[in-house]
């Protein structure tokens, strides 16, 4: 009887090729090429030091094999095998079957210890396209505009920025990403990996049936492709990978009530999912709740447009911690002000909550939830990885 092992696997649906688990592994475990993020079986201890950092949980994936997939097997995966039958039968089985199964038993449940479940899309979200460009094939871009968001005298440059792709496909969805490749070379003299940004225009363009997106991108003082975005002019060419993301979707059931969390460009797939819905329910569908959190209104992106967003369509709570002779407020502290109609949130099983932004704000999020739905009598963990097993509860933060 062949001896079982664990393996870590990258989910390549749900990976936005960001790298940043290939950066942060030690021992070099974690490679890529033009099509994949992989893990070398041979190298990789279990350090576990990649997990937090994944913006998305692709990465939080793991089997029981007999064998474990080669990097050419993983190059190859477009979705990842599922847990294989580790029964043994025929003349070669063991006589001792139970210490067998133990073993596997011991192994599987080590395998998916905290996880909290794999992240799905909403079961009634549109079929995503994934990594139709990469590196060594991107797609082309040009700018059709690019336009500050944020006050001149804030200390956010934020900017709008419109993608044309002329007659090249570029089929995106609402919260998915597209990767941005700056140009030149990296300290080693490595081409530049590709920046994600996520999608802050409806699945039908910026403008309806146009093939062109946009993006939300705040200039970052050392940040290598936020500083090449942000200033792109008009009629510039840029290089495109993507799209990227398959969970972090729009529902298309109109009775969906969304509960949207952000910070920042977190707020960027929200605009797009908005959009969607104004263009296409107006308001024939659930509802959507947003809580907003920024320094000031000057720093706050799409500030003008979300005031003109009728209450029907989004009911948006803008919350600021940075107001001259005003206490700080942060969105977990308006979510508890408003923890009534959260509350009502979480008790109802058409909700899709959606948590995108800086990913100090986790916690204080998930505290806020927890307290909310104890006076309910629901226990919190209990309900979110309920949630995310249906398709119905999405984090995406950096």
């Amino acid at each position: 009887m062949s001896q079982p092992t664990k393996q870590h696997l990258i989910d390549p649906e749900i990976c936005i090729r960001c790298y940043t688990c290939e950066m942060t592994c030690s021992i070099g475990a974690i490679e890529h090429d033009d099509t994949n993020v992989v893990v070398n079986p041979e190298i990789c201890n279990f350090c576990m030091d990649c997990i937090p950092v994944c913006p998305t949980g692709s990465i939080d994936e793991w089997r029981v094999v007999r064998r474990s997939y080669s990097l050419d097997d993983q190059y190859g995966f477009s979705e990842l095998p599922e847990q294989e039958d580790m029964t043994e039968t025929g003349e070669d089985a063991d006589t001792d079957m139970e210490a067998f199964d133990d073993a596997i038993a011991a192994l599987l449940a080590e395998a998916h210890k905290g996880t909290g479940g794999k992240a799905k899309a909403p079961a009634s979200a549109a079929k995503p396209t994934i990594n139709l460009y990469n590196p060594g094939k991107p797609a082309g871009a040009t700018v059709q505009g690019n336009y500050r968001l944020t006050d001149v005298d804030s200390d956010a440059d934020v900017r709008h920025v419109i993608l044309n792709f002329g007659s090249l496909p570029m089929p995106v969805l609402e919260g998915q990403s597209i990767g941005i490749i700056p140009p030149g070379t990296d300290d080693d003299g490595k081409p530049h990996l590709p920046r994600l940004y996520s999608i802050s225009s409806p699945r039908d363009g910026e403008r309806p049936n146009f093939n062109n997106l946009s993006l939300t991108v705040k200039r970052e003082e050392k940040g290598v492709c936020s500083n090449y975005v942000c200033d792109l002019k008009k009629g510039d060419s840029v290089q495109v990978t993507g799209p990227f993301g398959a969970t972090f979707l729009l529902p298309e059931d109109p009775r969906a009530r969304l509960l949207l969390i952000c910070t920042g460009t977190g707020s960027a797939p929200f605009r797009a999912f908005t959009m969607r819905r104004q263009r296409t329910l107006g308001a024939n569908q659930g509802g959507m709740t947003m809580f907003f959190g920024a320094r000031s209104p000057g720093n706050l992106p799409y500030f003008g447009p979300l005031k003109k967003v009728p209450q029907t369509l989004l009911h948006t709570h803008m919350v600021f911690s940075r107001i001259p002779g005003a206490p700080k407020e942060y969105v977990q502290d308006r979510m508890m002000v408003e923890q009534e109609a959260v509350a009502d949130l979480l008790a109802d099983p058409n909700t899709h909550i959606y948590i995108c932004g800086l990913r100090g704000m986790e916690e204080g999020v998930e505290k806020s939830f927890t307290n909310i739905a104890a006076d309910i009598g629901i226990e919190w963990q209990n309900l979110r990885d309920t949630m995310r097993g249906e398709g119905r509860y999405h984090v995406e933060t950096y």
